[in-house]
């Protein structure tokens, strides 16, 4: 296992298209519920565990092996405004294209044959984890920290805050980041017996009626 290739999986600066994303943020900046460092923090630490949590659980499982099309569905299941589930299939399709040059392989191929609409993006992540040799605990820690580190990066775009605030915040977050991972992963030990049902489905309605908001908007600086 190369602990770079994890680095590599959750640099902001993969070619996966994240970066064109604010993870709900843009919409809450417009409406106010995120005007400052503090509650940038709340704004995240929520998204974190229940979002986060959501699909570090998918990751990790796409990353043991499970079948990433039964895991795709179970996203769809989670996912359950239209919006937000277009924007998780074309973030997978994004990660899918630079996954397949950077780490080939045999089970990526596959997907991208299979559904070639796109897979939701924590699956997809999983199943490059996996074939970089990744654990599932590491794919869940990226999922993690995307789940936060992409709002806290467009954040600063959107209200101009000092990028060393948003960092410090992403720090004082890391030991909730550490035990989202660490449920994440131990609920994939059940999914052999249970099924998709054992995995985290925890949601964030107001995240999934801004995110289907936010796609009406004729004028953004994100796409979601």
């Amino acid at each position: 296992m190369s602990r770079a290739a994890l680095l590599i999986l959750a640099d902001g600066r993969f070619p996966a298209g994240g970066h064109a994303h604010s993870g709900g943020v843009e919409a809450a900046v417009s409406s106010g519920g995120v005007h400052d460092p503090a509650s940038l923090e709340a704004f995240c630490r929520g998204r974190l565990h229940t979002v986060g949590l959501t699909a570090a659980g998918l990751a990790a499982a796409a990353a043991t092996g499970y079948d990433a099309l039964l895991l795709d569905e179970a996203a769809d299941a989670r996912t359950p405004m239209p919006a937000l589930r277009k924007v998780a299939r074309r973030l997978g399709r994004q990660l899918l294209r630079a996954a397949r040059a950077t780490w080939p392989s045999a089970d990526l191929d596959r997907l991208a044959g299979a559904r070639p609409q796109g897979v939701h993006q924590p699956v997809v992540l999983g199943v490059t984890a996996h074939a970089a040799g990744l654990s599932p605990l590491d794919a869940a820690q990226a999922a993690a920290y995307e789940s936060v580190g992409g709002p806290a990066a467009a954040a600063v775009r959107l209200l101009s805050l000092d990028p060393f605030d948003a960092t410090a915040l992403l720090a004082r977050l890391a030991p909730e980041l550490d035990d989202v991972a660490d449920a994440a992963a131990a609920a994939t030990t059940r999914v052999a017996e249970e099924g998709v049902d054992a995995l985290p489905a925890a949601s964030a309605p107001l995240l999934d009626l801004t995110g289907e908001q936010h796609s009406t908007w004729t004028v953004r600086l994100f796409a979601s």
